[in-house]
């Protein structure tokens, strides 16, 4: 079964079974349809939520709606306002909607078909039909609109409620689908293709529970075909299908596909499911679902997990986890030895959800008292997607609606990017998820806590009577059994005592255990038990009356008989022929056909010998001349039993009783009277010498009886330590089982592990391979621990290398041989060290050593990355080449050359410039060209560097310069500027010419 909510909880309204409807016999297109008019309290209530790019969606929505029509349906629109701006939404759909659209207003009731649009900045929500508008609680958390909408209309209308999730950036709109789809609502979702922002649909589709997937302008069709089936109550809503064996046959087919067996489930769980994916596929007899499931797999998988919706969220029931903080995880913890394990178990933990926040309970509580206890906390349930899912940790940014601030930053990774929350690596680690059936599979043992919520309710009354007894077993001695608030023990009470009956929570009390413990590992009658059919005769007796009277008179026919009985090795009698009242007679208390019972004073015994070695020897037996007492008197008879083989390879056997004649031969005449005295004396000899016999084997018989009562008793005595002994072996076979089941989820979920462990370590094989940057692993004992392919070609690395001390391996360097010291020294002090290092091919590698931290921050080693440099090398010996070059070109050349910054100051001069100056380079360097330029062109000077500052173009002036000695000269010069990346001048690059001297 499902360890999980099936899906339909009790409903507040007063709908009614989805439509098993005995008429047609076929899909019927989704054509425009009128629905008739519904009581005001049923009609179905179509929630629309989109956040960007809604406004085109509702467009197409509306205008795709067929024209005239009336869908029996209001529809409300639920979409993230700017609280700046008046909504122009009722403007806008209303020129599309056909139908009056008015803005939402606190108390307004809602009528079928209508549209109503939230306002800006406020939260809005459904309640006995009528709609009620609220503040935004916190400013400070996400607004999630969309999701309260959608809780409010699954709470108020249940299977009435309809969810479309549109357009939109985040998730809004998840938690509340997961809701309606819990209740048995139906929920569509915009294509992602179709959608301007993704967001929100492909979190709802991650979700697997949207009934369709569509562009907007095809949900109208869709939703009117689906109402048409689901909400018309004028439909014959008939339980013919179930008589029919149509339930059955489903859960039989169901079994098959799933593995799973929902025929424990209640029966009105089943209907409701059912007939609400007859609406889905727009059938309208249950022969017809059965057929298409039948012929559709895909169907069954789609109907498998509407029963495993399961509506969950962190601390949910916030009342009932302040119970279980306060009351019971004290008491669970109290008296546990350091390193002392606490164990939980979560039945149907679905997403993970209650699993998490339990383990935060538990996490809190332990780091408030500061004891080193080990949590293991088990969360089982039969739907992979949802272990997967719980597994991954992986949650929507509206949880935060149910989780604290502070619990969000300490147990929690925000991915501001993907709008999700990552459960943190220490909490995700105390939880182990795994698939299990909680009625077929063993129960963990000794366990602190048990916690089976919101599944109990959907189970039939007797299984939920042997459910309670193994939590109990399950429970540890001070246990404590968390339910739903729906779920009550029954007649289980006598096994807990209550420590809040509101919230379903009870500790667990001694005693019970043998009475209530069930039978492992498996309590579930088989599928639909067929009408019990009364006890069937032995196989001797599985014959018909025909074929038995032909084997008796065939036998009789053969040994010449007058009277016979047909009997089995038992003595049941088959059939008889002839006259056998005065050998047979019925015996007193309860009548039974029995020939060993019912044979008359003088055969029983012969009868009952007879027929024992008849049927170990197969073969035939006689007793001649017994005296049998019939009517007060004696008749003599010959006994014989014979058996006779059967043609389907049984035996039977056949009793005859033959009366000899009166009179005994004696050679053809009658004895006399001397001779009669003689065989009655010899007679009275023998009659005495036997009863010696039998007073001596009396005597021995009663004293191996007294030795047989003396055996019997110290049998009894050891019969009750073997039952005993047999009693703990089953006590320890169960809890081998438990251990078993535990190992089995332990293992399951390393296995997942080690496969995501295979999937990383290949992925950062191939990344290290890939970037083709050499790379050497070290441990702290600076021993090899792995390397990259790249590395073998800086380092005579062979695969035999790994775990060799580094200072063994041969290095392929030249002029350094300092790495192992350098490695020591990173160890040392954690500083990073890097180095450019050549091997003997010529190629250069630029080598950093920095520590190996692990992800507590603890440095196991180092890693050595080698970067090939060769190219970098080259270049820079070509510049260096090149730059020489330049210098002597520029230093022999002509004219004077110099560089200036934008305020004048000189940054290079060439050899020809100091000669044409006067100064060394050292002396103009330290001079502004304003120190060197005649008084009367310093304007000219000033003028030319305040254009360049403005970015102007270069230039040409001419300019007289005053040497060291005091001589003026007339200098043209060409100013060009040196720009950045930006194009804004840096420095100016200045040619200097002779011109004439002054």
């Amino acid at each position: 079964m499902k360890n999980n909510p099936p899906a339909d909880p009790p409903q507040p309204t007063a709908a009614s079974v989805p439509a098993l409807s005995s008429t047609g016999s076929s899909p019927r297109p989704a054509e425009p349809t009128e629905l008739p008019d519904a009581p005001e309290s049923s009609f179905p209530i179509v929630g629309i939520g989109a956040s960007a790019g809604g406004l085109a969606a509702f467009e197409s929505f509306f205008a795709a709606m067929p024209p005239d029509h009336d869908t029996g349906m209001a529809f409300v629109l639920v979409q993230h306002l700017s609280p700046d701006h008046k909504s122009v939404l009722v403007d806008i759909v209303g020129r599309y909607a056909r139908m009056p659209v008015e803005e939402a207003k606190d108390g307004l009731a809602v009528r079928r078909g209508c549209v109503y649009i939230i306002p800006p900045n406020r939260q809005l929500r459904l309640e006995a039909g009528k709609l009620w508008l609220s503040e935004h609680a916190d400013d400070r958390k996400p607004r999630l609109t969309i999701d309260h909408f959608f809780q409010s209309l699954a709470q108020s209308q249940g299977e009435f409620a309809i969810c479309i999730v549109m357009s939109g950036t985040g998730t809004d709109g998840t938690l509340g689908l997961r809701e309606i789809k819990g209740v048995g609502g139906m929920a569509i979702v915009q294509s992602p293709g179709s959608s301007e922002y993704d967001g929100m649909p492909r979190s709802a589709i991650a979700t697997g529970m949207a009934d369709y997937v569509l562009a907007p302008a095809e949900m109208p069709a869709q939703l009117i075909a689906y109402a048409r089936h689901a909400f018309d109550p004028t439909r014959i809503r008939s339980t013919s299908g179930l008589r029919n064996g149509v339930l059955k046959k489903l859960c039989l087919l169901l079994r098959g596909q799933t593995g799973h067996d929902f025929s424990q489930y209640k029966e009105t769980t089943l209907v409701r499911r059912m007939g609400r994916r007859m609406a889905l596929q727009q059938l309208d007899k249950p022969e017809d679902y059965l057929r298409y499931a039948r012929e559709h797999p895909p169907e069954l998988e789609g109907l498998f997990r509407d029963l495993l919706i399961g509506v969950t969220n962190f601390f949910r029931d916030p009342e009932a986890f302040k119970v279980l903080e306060d009351k019971v995880v004290p008491r669970l913890v109290e008296g546990k030895v350091a390193h002392e394990a606490v164990r939980v178990w979560v039945c149907a933990c679905s997403t993970g959800e209650e699993a998490y926040s339990i383990a935060i309970l538990l996490y809190e509580h332990m780091a408030r008292l500061e004891r080193p206890l080990k949590l293991q906390i088990f969360a089982t349930d039969i739907d992979r997607q949802a272990v997967d899912q719980a597994r991954g940790g992986v949650y929507p940014a509206s949880i935060s609606a149910h989780v604290s601030e502070e619990r969000l930053a300490r147990f929690f990774v925000h991915d501001a990017q993907r709008g999700t929350y990552r459960i943190q690596k220490h909490i995700r680690d105390l939880l182990v998820f795994s698939e299990q059936d909680v009625i077929k599979d063993p129960p963990f043992s000794r366990l602190d806590l048990v916690s089976c919520r919101n599944l109990l309710i959907y189970l039939n009354p007797d299984l939920q009577r042997k459910l309670i007894p193994l939590f109990h077993y399950a429970l540890a001695p001070s246990g404590a059994l968390f339910l739903g608030t729906s779920e009550t023990l029954g007649e289980s009470a006598r096994l807990f005592s209550p420590v809040d009956r509101k919230w379903k929570l009870y500790f667990r009390l001694p005693g019970g255990h043998h009475d209530a413990r069930p039978a492992l590992p498996d309590f579930v009658p088989p599928l639909f038990e067929s009408v019990s059919r009364s006890p069937q005769p032995s196989m001797e007796g599985s014959q018909d009356a025909t074929n038995l009277r032909q084997v008796t008179e065939k036998a009789l026919l053969a040994h010449y008989a007058q009277a016979a009985v047909l009997v089995n090795a038992r003595g049941q009698m088959l059939h008889i022929v002839g006259r056998t009242g005065q050998f047979f007679e019925p015996a007193d208390g309860d009548p039974a056909m029995n020939v060993l019972t019912m044979a008359r004073e003088g055969l029983k015994r012969e009868l009952t010998i007879a027929l024992h070695k008849a049927v170990a020897r197969k073969e035939l037996v006689r007793y001649q001349g017994l005296n049998v007492k019939t009517n007060g008197d004696y008749s003599r008879v010959d006994l014989a039993v014979r058996p006779v083989d059967v043609s389907s390879g049984s035996v039977v056997y056949l009793v005859v009783l033959e009366q000899p004649p009166d009179r005994a031969y004696l050679g053809g005449r009658m004895p006399t009277d001397e001779e009669a005295g003689s065989r009655i004396a010899e007679l009275e000899r023998e009659l005495r010498s036997k009863d010696e016999y039998l007073q001596t084997t009396l005597e021995e018989m009663e004293t191996t009886n007294e030795e047989l009562k003396s055996t019997n008793e110290e049998m009894q005595s050891i019969n009750e330590e073997l039952q005993s002994t047999n009693e703990e072996l089953e006590t320890s076979k169960e809890e081998l089982q438990s251990v078993n089941e535990e190992l089995s989820t332990v293992n399951a979920e390393l296995q997942d592990r080690v496969a995501d462990l295979s999937r990383a370590n290949n992925d950062m094989n191939n990344l290290l391979a890939g970037t083709g940057v050499g790379t050497v692993f070290v441990d702290h004992h600076l021993r090899i621990a792995r390397f990259t392919p790249a590395a073998t070609q800086v380092m005579n690395l062979i695969p035999g290398d790994v775990g060799r001390p580094l200072a063994h391996v041969s290095l392929n360097f030249v002029g350094y041989d300092r790495m192992v010291e350098d490695i020591t020294a990173v160890l040392d002090t954690l500083t990073p060290k890097e180095a450019e290092v050549q091997v003997k091919s010529g190629a250069w590698y630029l080598m950093r050593i920095r520590p190996y931290r692990t992800t507590e921050n603890l440095i196991e080693g180092v890693v050595v990355t080698l970067v090939d440099i060769s190219e970098r090398k080259k270049a820079e010996k070509s510049m260096r080449h090149s730059e020489e070059r330049l210098a002597i070109f520029i230093h022999q050349a002509y004219a004077g050359v110099a560089e200036i910054d934008l305020t004048g100051h000189f940054l290079f001069a060439n050899d020809r410039l100091c000669e044409m100056l006067g100064y060394s380079r050292e002396e103009l360097l330290r001079r502004r060209v304003a120190d060197l330029t005649d008084g009367d062109d310093l304007p000219l000077l000033r003028t030319m560097l305040e254009a360049f500052a403005r970015g102007g173009p270069d230039t040409q002036i001419t300019k007289r310069y005053v040497r060291k000695d005091g001589q003026r000269l007339q200098l043209l010069e060409r100013v060009s500027a040196l720009r950045d990346a930006t194009g804004k001048p840096r420095s100016l690059l200045v040619l200097l010419l002779d011109d004439t001297e002054d």
